[in-house]
């Protein structure tokens, strides 16, 4: 969908709008198998959804409105691959490249071709290109994002972002990576790229970038379903069963993370009656998995966080002692800032509030965590239950002026509220 263009409210443009959210990277994905070329596939993919909003509020939404939007698509591509002669021969060679280069599905699949999205993912996590780009590519591209959503989930402009997906279709194009699932030789060394750019797209799901709502479910279960795609692709790769495991477990929680209204509610308010059981029993088996056998990863390790709670009965009977310990072996395995802030707020919890200040005022240089909402709101948080209330409100002033979603500033706000009018009764006290 044209990104400039203006959404209507109207019942059918709502309609077309889900619609392609759905099955964007399905469409995007089935048309650069068929025609080879990305820019094509993504301009006739916007093409047939500007001829849905013409052609379904007359003849209704169709039953099938993905197959709908497909085969449009297609017939435009091909339409316009026959005005273009020279056009329609240099895919034709690249077609002939990818397919000779497709290898025959792994033996243990059992001839079970993952679908065409699987293929897409590989593509755009190839090696030759960028690491900050091949996430970009891919939640623009399989996700559905537009480039300023994408933009707002690294911190960027727009501008800079749109220079980044361009510039990974150019690498596509002239490097002429080939739409495929790699061989099994080389799965191993791609698998890493791949699993971060699904995790991506997960926790685009789990906590969105921006908007009016704190998930976006569709996105979180397209992940999981994908690397369960990779886990039968993949049955002896740890860390794909400690990926499952930590979407598994984390997406448990969804039904509780929100109240009626949508507005956010935090993990020591949940109802964790409404926690899915059976998802949490499945990702705790995957978790066991992908710690068995030799070193864990960090996916797995991740997954053993989760694990431990969901387990508990309520947030003060969390083993915070074993979170630690997990967080200093993640921390081993991933030394970012970010892990660093998450390993400062468990041991708030097993500490004090006091101890995890300390931890989180010493990151306060991290460049990886400027622009990152979670980290003053940390702060406030901890500020708040020390007591410092003027050092909270501003903290929350600032966490509100980062926070992406509405939800999340919605909360902030209420926090900021709160801290203010104990501020004042204190003040008045004295």
């Amino acid at each position: 969908m044209d990104e400039g263009a203006s959404r209507t409210g109207t019942p059918v443009a709502s309609s077309v709008e889900s619609v392609f959210r759905e099955e964007h990277g399905r469409l995007l994905a089935s048309l650069v198998h068929r025609f080879g070329d990305l820019d094509l596939a993504e301009e006739v993919a916007s093409e047939a959804v500007e001829a849905a909003l013409v052609h379904w509020p007359v003849q209704g939404v169709p039953a099938r409105p993905g197959a709908w939007l497909l085969t449009t698509a297609r017939r435009k591509a091909v339409d316009r691959l026959r005005r273009d002669r020279a056009y329609a021969a240099r895919l034709a060679v690249l077609q002939v490249e990818a397919d000779r280069a497709d290898p025959a599905p792994p033996a243990d699949t059992g001839g079970d071709l993952p679908d065409e999205r699987l293929r897409l993912f590989f593509t755009c996590a190839h090696p030759a290109l960028a690491a900050e780009d091949r996430t970009a590519l891919t939640l623009r591209c399989l996700a559905g994002l537009t480039t300023p959503e994408v933009a707002r989930a690294f911190l960027v402009p727009p501008a800079t972002m749109a220079q980044r997906i361009v510039r990974a279709k150019k690498k596509i194009r002239q490097a002429r990576i080939p739409f495929r699932v790699p061989g099994t030789d080389e799965l191993p060394e791609r698998l890493p790229g791949v699993l971060q750019v699904v995790y991506s797209v997960f926790t685009e799901g789990y906590a969105a970038s921006a908007g009016p709502r704190l998930q976006r479910l569709d996105l979180a279960e397209e992940a999981i379903r994908l690397t369960r795609i990779l886990r039968r692709l993949l049955p002896d790769q740890r860390e794909v069963a400690g990926l499952l495991a930590l979407m598994l477990l984390t997406h448990a929680r969804r039904a509780a993370r929100t109240g009626p209204g949508g507005e956010m509610v935090l993990l020591e308010d949940q109802d964790r009656g409404r926690w899915d059981r059976t998802m949490i029993e499945e990702g705790r088996g995957l978790a066991v998995t992908a710690l068995a056998g030799g070193p864990p990863g960090p996916y797995g390790v991740q997954a053993a966080i989760a694990a431990v709670h969901d387990e508990a009965a309520d947030l003060a009977t969390t083993d915070w002692p074993q979170v630690v310990a997990l967080y200093d072996v993640l921390l081993a395995l991933v030394p970012s800032p970010v892990v660093a802030l998450n390993r400062a707020v468990a041991v708030a919890m097993r500490d004090g509030p006091a101890e995890g200040l300390a931890l989180l005022d010493g990151l306060a240089g991290e460049p990886r965590l400027r622009g990152h909402h979670p980290y003053p709101a940390a702060r406030a948080d901890l500020l708040h239950r020390l007591g410092r209330l003027p050092e909270a409100a501003a903290a929350y002033r600032e966490a509100i002026d980062l926070a992406g979603t509405e939800p999340e500033r919605a909360h902030l706000l209420r926090r900021l509220a709160e801290a203010e009018a104990t501020g004042d009764i204190g003040a008045a006290d004295t």
